[in-house]
């Protein structure tokens, strides 16, 4: 297993999925918790040399003036996403954190999310200034904490979709014009990331590292993203299911998905601006895994009473032989946080080994993880999670080799 320090750098990092997956962490360390929900804990890859929990540190930006012990007691008392005792066996390591968070920034991320920012966000910064900033906080984070390496993951709230027509597709060329871009707050984590060779992973629907001119910085340092918007609860299932009809010859008429939650998602998603990332993201792929047009709708409202807890009612209207149309209908209930966390330290650890490996750039492999993969066409779920069983058996077949060649 490997012994080296690594980091992990949340964007976001006292928001809900941020803490349960800091919560998480610190009850795999102590033993507190099994390892369900966990991806890079199956069978099939426990060969592989991920990170120990115990190697793993936590850092982060926040825009909001809270503390990540309240929060995590906040989740805890209004959501029910972890019991009192659990929240005391960890509380010392949360405290612990909390200094380790800083100012994260609000550059074009739409009126809502600017709303929540306290007063220590800068006002008024450049985005070359604000990358910069950044950047020496991932550095600083990395030599206080003697980490070889950090993941930077973006989990916070989803920003308006943005305006790319202007954007230019050479990094030479944006990192001239940076100043005079309209990019949002995801890239610019993003471009500090890489920038300073770190790992980034967008687990949000927002721009992030999108952008052919950021995938080349990636390219040009050595270094390596992916994304973007984790596949957690109702978009998974369509993935799932989708190709169940396409493989039964059961034509599909309409899909239509009502969502409702009630974090702080939740909030942000209620203007509709920023719900329209959200959406496209949720919406697509149906079309790309039946292969023809079909009536789709896709509704996420904001009710406060929920908390982390999300439930989706979806409706399938299809056809099958002789024309006769039939009806599925399900309900999917979940804790949103809970369901995000554990995918957010299996990303963390397959980004890590795929840095150890040599890989650079978009890391296809990871695509199960995401409704919108980064360079990636395939959205059936079992072939994705089949891409990701590949690279494990490819390093399986490469250590073999070298351990034969010495």
């Amino acid at each position: 297993m490997a012994q080296a320090r690594l980091g992990i750098w949340l964007i976001g990092a006292k928001g809900g999925v941020a803490t349960t997956t800091i919560v998480g962490l610190t009850a795999l360390k102590k033993g507190l918790i099994g390892t369900t929900g966990l991806v890079s804990e199956l069978p099939q890859f426990r060969r592989l040399p991920l990170a120990d929990w115990g190697d793993l540190v936590v850092g982060g930006h926040e825009i909001r003036e809270v503390s990540l012990p309240g929060e995590a007691a906040r989740l805890a008392a209004e959501s029910r996403v972890f019991g009192p005792h659990l929240l005391a066996e960890v509380g010392g390591e949360l405290a612990a954190v909390d200094p380790r968070i800083r100012a994260g920034t609000i550059i074009n991320v739409g009126r809502t999310i600017a709303a929540l920012a306290g007063g220590q966000v800068p006002r008024g910064e450049a985005p070359r200034e604000a990358v910069d900033r950044l950047r020496h906080d991932f550095a600083d984070f990395a030599e206080a904490n003697r980490l070889e390496h950090v993941v930077v993951v973006n989990v916070a709230s989803t920003e308006p979709p943005a305006d790319t027509a202007s954007v230019p597709e050479t990094w030479v060329e944006l990192a001239r014009r940076l100043d005079e871009s309209s990019l949002p707050a995801s890239s610019l984590y993003a471009i500090a990331a890489l920038e300073g060779g770190c790992s980034y992973v967008n687990f949000t629907p927002s721009l992030g590292s999108r952008l052919p001119a950021i995938h080349e910085l990636a390219q040009l340092r050595g270094t390596r993203h992916m994304g973007c918007d984790g596949k957690t609860g109702e978009t998974l299932l369509k993935s799932t299911l989708a190709p169940t009809f396409a493989r039964r010859n059961l034509r599909v008429m309409s899909w239509v998905g009502h969502n409702i939650f009630g974090n702080m998602d939740g909030k942000v998603l209620a203007d509709p601006v920023n719900k329209q990332a959200k959406v496209v993201s949720k919406d697509h792929l149906l079309r790309e895994i039946l292969g023809y047009p079909l009536q789709t709708h896709v509704s996420i409202e904001y009710i406060e009473s929920l908390g982390d807890w999300k439930t989706a009612w979806d409706h399938v209207h299809f056809t099958g032989f002789l024309g006769v149309p039939m009806a599925l209908q399900l309900t999917w209930q979940g804790c949103d946080s809970v369901l995000a966390a554990p995918l957010v330290l299996d990303l963390v650890r397959f980004t890590e080994l795929a840095r150890r490996r040599g890989q650079t750039g978009t890391l296809g492999f990871l695509a199960s993880f995401f409704k919108s993969p980064l360079g990636v066409d395939e959205h059936c779920f079992d072939r994705q999670f089949r891409m990701l069983e590949e690279w494990a058996e490819g390093w399986e077949k490469d250590e073999c080799r070298r351990q034969k060649a010495e």
